[in-house]
């Protein structure tokens, strides 16, 4: 256990911050896969866009690699582009 006052309030900040990402990434993934099974494609599109910024706030604020958000949002352009 930490000893130090300024340490006993980064362990409360990151485990405040932790319980965060994981809520905005839970919730991307929820959208991502209604993306997914989505088979309107103007609806899609419209998803796609909203989809896209999340992907992006995650990137951005470290919570997902920029790489893996490039490649996120390839795969579902693609998907989009390939509904009738």
């Amino acid at each position: 256990m930490a000893n130090h006052k300024s340490a006993l309030k980064r362990i409360r900040a990151n485990e405040a911050r932790a319980l965060r990402n994981k809520y905005q990434a839970k919730t991307t993934r929820t959208f991502i896969k209604r993306l997914k099974n989505t088979t309107d494609k103007t609806e899609a599109q419209e998803l796609l866009k909203e989809v896209s910024g999340m992907i992006d706030k995650l990137a951005k604020k470290n919570i997902i690699h920029k790489n893996n958000a490039a490649h996120k949002k390839s795969a579902l352009a693609k998907h989009v582009a390939a509904l009738a």
